[in-house]
């Protein structure tokens, strides 16, 4: 078993968290994205054929790709602490708010970091400021939409450390590191969680 994947990237960072709060170490094998190794015809064939970061090849030579699936896939080897939820309710919140993020956060710093990064401009036949412009609208309302929903909740999807924190985190990085996107010190709740979040050690994995 190994870990296909790339430093500081916000889908790989997903995975490296989870295993972390997991205390499980599974070898790793570093693809370079910025030199197109993930694109290349043999990575393609052999480990993921749309080309994405982190893959997960199992013992088999089969391969898991998508980071909330590789982690879901490591919460039924390793249940415990369980980051997924416990209860019907707790994995029903967990899972509306893992899509909550991937939809409303992800896909418009997405939108910005694939329009409006100069890191990406090479590699873009043509890259609209006013795509990237409307999404950066976007993901500041959602920051306001997270502050008032942690104003009385610790963690995103209820009382516990869940999955659904780990994709805010790397989502809240990507947009503040890679895109000039930060929230704003005046959303206190949300400041107050990323603070929080952003401490557990394993953030830093």
């Amino acid at each position: 078993m190994k870990l296909y994947t790339y430093a500081g990237a916000p889908n790989p960072r997903r995975v490296h968290i989870y295993l972390a709060e997991k205390g499980i170490e599974v070898p790793f094998e570093h693809v370079d994205i910025m030199k197109r190794e993930n694109r290349t015809p043999e990575f393609m064939k052999r480990v993921n054929a749309l080309g994405g970061l982190p893959v997960l090849e199992l013992d088999d030579g089969s391969h898991i790709t998508e980071s909330v699936a590789i982690c879901r896939y490591f919460e039924v080897e390793h249940p415990q602490p369980p980051l997924f939820g416990v209860t019907a309710k707790e994995q029903g919140r967990v899972e509306m708010w893992i899509r909550r993020i991937e939809l409303n956060l992800m896909t418009p710093v997405g939108m910005v970091w694939v329009h409006g990064s100069p890191l990406t401009k090479q590699v873009m036949k043509r890259q609209i400021p006013e795509v990237a412009e409307q999404n950066r609208g976007l993901v500041r309302g959602v920051f306001r939409f997270l502050d008032r929903r942690l104003a009385d909740h610790e963690f995103l999807a209820g009382a516990t450390y869940s999955v659904a924190d780990i994709l805010l985190l790397c989502g809240m990085d990507f947009a503040a590191k890679l895109n000039d996107l930060p929230h704003s010190d005046e959303q206190k709740h949300l400041s107050r969680w990323y603070d929080a979040v952003s401490a557990r050690p394993s953030s830093s994995a």
